[in-house]
């Protein structure tokens, strides 16, 4: 069996080169034909109709206007197959017939939506991911999507950067395990054309917009190179490894100059050192923002992009306008533009558009594909592995089904923001609410729910009705505002208190809507709005156990709730099935086994914060009280409040000390095996994440007091013991040194086993 797969194997990267060098001979031909015009008119990108950054007049027939013409590349934001198919059609009437590809925000789902990436990360389960990428790129390839403006690979430390939602968190390592994950779920295999089923990816925002200061969004981020690829290179790096076909260029500067124009990034790093042959985009009108910057005039910045080694332009015909005026001026050459058509026309043919350019635009494929049973079904199973269990004192969770239950909050029945944000399904409005779920999981047990709305969202109505109604109102026509703050608070707040009287459980749900986090949705403030933590405390005073279901795309500061609430659990935003995977979670059909991927400050001056820091002259203890002259605050302890891979469980998991098979290990070449056993002392079966950091002692250039290098998820019956192992080489303990060195040093090296970055054991490795 290995031989007839390895021959299989061998014979499609025959096939796969012979189209490689097909398609360089097709595309040499066709680029010999085309005029300059229709070469720069490659390289821009589009809005699709209505779908617009900025609404204009006549959209439509602007756009018509420039596919006649042969100025257009390629478009955006469309789902609509029989838009789609007009639009290839105009192209087709061009002489010399060249497709478009189709592009969209699929960050977690399309119209299956699934639970935003944040909380897919949580599961610490690659495979998961993996699968969640090819259902999602079926799905989008059905609808005639063929280009994914995913993975978002950006690390963050910094909760209040509304952005962290679209991530995996705060690590590097994890985050370029999941960053691989979903390219191959995405893409598939490397055959030419790609299957149809596949589409390719879009790895952004490249690069480092996730360390934007202060979290505010597309603000400017400073940082040193070492720090830079220490820290946060690693998951674009990944994803360029995995085979990923295009980058997104970020909206943030770095060392001076915005990463869309930025050559050392693009040209010297993506391009040169790691190799990348494929597509490289912009955001949306991130050219034309270069001109705010302060950088040029938009001549002067369109210039400088494409000389970088960027190829197309998103919405802001920059290189439309100005790409044959700069040609004159000998600001570009005919080699740069060449060269940006060549990456655009290879990715078409790539998706074999140039054999059938109509071939992802199939109806009948959409029929069997999108939004189905098995898809919904597939979403809540990846649900149900996203939830992380904060707090379970005296076991309150799970909780029987046949008791009285009160679900109260404004999220408590709200189906839309079920959804998270970057949500593009039109279904929204067909999501479990959390109420529903806990009433289907109750209904043949004799248990009873009752639900109220609660209280507000936030306490003022301006800020509140343009978190309901901002986005809507500016993508659907004739959208009729959704009224808030209609009834007062305190009676919403009564009347949550009179449901939770009468119940024996107290289920509150909390937290933002979809519009609090995501793109453009900073917070200064990233506690429970004010009007809903009165609704917690009047709930609370009830006397009746309250357990707290948090909606949220962020690490929120809870440290008045870890200190009265019960119960909590992060389900944070779930998607389509929320309503149904959180009872799952509530009543014990799922022992909940997610793992924090960013660390929870107790309170939001801690921002940012995250465990792989660097220690200073001066160390404080993370849990100590203030001590003059360390490096701590007065009035709170330095350690999160959750830390980073922190996640309860309905069992109990006891871990041996961990145990090296050598105490010494040669920097060159060798390995070393770290063992520790796991039993589940509990007494249900569950899932925990066995988590690897290491610690180098002694280096030339100064090291985070941890990193994670390994983790494995194991599954164990209760009374059940698993050994796990993981073999450690020079190449797990390389960094990149002030020279940008990537070195594996000599010294003592701490290697920690455990269940969360605080909570490990440690042996000691030398290396020679």
């Amino acid at each position: 069996m290995k031989k007839i797969h390895l021959i299989s194997l061998l014979l499609l990267a025959a096939l796969a080169g012979k189209a490689q060098t097909d398609g360089t001979r097709f595309i040499d031909e066709l680029m010999a034909k085309m005029t300059l015009d229709e070469k720069i008119g490659q390289l821009n990108l589009m809005s699709a109709y209505d779908f617009v950054s900025a609404k204009t007049v006549n959209a439509k027939d602007q756009n018509i206007a420039l596919i006649n013409q042969g100025q257009v590349g390629a478009f955006y934001g469309l789902k609509d197959i029989d838009r789609m198919r007009s639009l290839q059609q105009l192209a087709m009437k061009r002489k010399n017939k060249i497709p478009f590809f189709f592009g969209m925000d699929v960050i977690h789902g399309l119209e299956t939506t699934y639970p935003i990436p944040l909380a897919m990360a949580s599961s610490w389960n690659p495979d998961l991911i993996r699968d969640y990428a090819r259902h999602a790129s079926m799905e989008a390839t059905s609808l005639g999507i063929n280009w994914l403006f995913s993975p978002m690979v950006d690390i963050a430390h910094d909760a209040r950067w509304g952005r962290v939602a679209e991530g995996a968190g705060e690590d590097p390592y994890l985050g370029g395990i999941m960053a691989r994950s979903y390219v191959e779920g995405y893409q598939g295999t490397a055959q030419i054309p790609m299957p149809i089923h596949s589409a390719i990816a879009c790895v952004k925002h490249y690069a480092l917009y996730g360390a934007a200061e202060s979290g505010r969004d597309y603000n400017t981020v400073l940082m040193d190179r070492p720090t830079m690829m220490n820290l946060y290179m690693r998951p674009y790096y990944e994803a360029c490894k995995a085979g990923a076909g295009s980058y997104m260029t970020a909206f943030n500067e770095f060392e001076g100059v915005p990463a869309t124009a930025n050559h050392y990034l693009i040209h010297d790093l993506l391009r040169t050192q790691w190799r990348f042959k494929g597509l490289v985009v912009t955001d949306a009108t991130a050219i034309q923002e270069m001109t705010v910057h302060g950088i040029g005039d938009l001549q002067e910045v369109s210039a400088r992009a494409l000389k970088a080694g960027v190829d197309l332009d998103m919405n802001s015909q920059g290189f439309l306008k100005t790409l044959k005026k700069s040609l004159q001026e000998g600001k570009v050459s005919e080699e740069d533009i060449n060269k940006a058509c060549r990456h655009v026309l290879e990715m078409k043919w790539r998706l074999g558009l140039f054999q059938d350019p109509f071939r992802y635009l199939n109806k009948d494929r959409a029929r069997q594909n999108v939004y189905t049973t098995e898809m919904k079904a597939h979403s809540r199973r990846v649900a149900q592995e996203c939830q992380v269990l904060l707090k379970n004192d005296q076991q309150l969770l799970p909780l029987a089904p046949n008791k009285r239950i009160a679900v109260v909050g404004p999220f408590a029945n709200n189906a839309e923001d079920m959804q998270g944000s970057w949500a593009m399904s039109s279904h929204s409005k067909e999501s479990v609410t959390i109420y529903e779920g806990i009433k289907e999981a109750v209904a043949e047990a004799g248990g009873s729910v009752t639900t109220a709305q609660g209280s507000w969202i936030v306490s003022d109505s301006l800020t509140e009705s343009t978190l309901v109604n901002g986005l809507l109102g500016f993508f659907i026509p004739n959208y009729k505002p959704v009224a808030v703050h209609e009834r007062p608070l305190k009676a919403l707040i009564q009347e949550a208190v009179n449901a939770a009287k009468e119940a024996d459980i107290i289920v509150a749900c909390l937290g933002e809507s979809n519009a609090m986090n995501g793109e453009g949705a900073s917070r200064a403030d990233i506690s429970i709005p004010e009007p809903q933590r009165e609704l917690l405390r009047s709930l609370k005073e009830t006397g009746k156990p309250v357990v707290l279901v948090l909606t949220t795309g962020r690490p929120l500061t809870l440290t008045w709730e870890n200190d009265h609430i019960p119960a909590i659990l992060c389900s944070w935003s779930l998607g389509d099935q929320a309503g149904r995977a959180i009872a799952d979670v509530l009543f014990g059909k799922v022992n909940p086994s997610g793992k924090l991927t960013m660390s929870f400050p107790r309170q939001v001056g801690q921002c940012p914060i995250y465990y792989n820091h660097k220690s200073t002259g001066r160390p404080h203890p993370d849990h100590a009280p203030y001590r003059k002259f360390t490096s701590c605050y007065i009035d709170v302890v330095n350690a999160p409040l959750y830390p980073f891979g922190y996640g309860l469980s309905y069992t109990s998991f006891q871990y041996t000390p961990v145990q090296l098979s050598h105490a010494t290990m040669n920097r060159d070449k060798g390995s070393v095996v770290a063992t520790v056993n796991v039993t589940n002392t509990g007494t249900r079966e569950g899932m925990t994440t066995v988590q690897l950091y290491i610690h180098a002692k002694q280096s030339t250039s100064t090291r985070p007091v941890k990193e994670l290098r390994a983790f494995r998820k194991i599954n164990l019956k209760a009374g059940e013991k698993q050994t796990v192992n993981f073999t450690l080489t020079p190449e797990d303990l390389k960094y990149f040194n002030h020279d940008l060195q990537y070195v594996c040093e000599p010294g003592s090296y701490d290697i920690m086993v455990g269940d969360n970055s605080e909570n490990v054991q440690t042996a000691e490795l030398k290396v020679l």
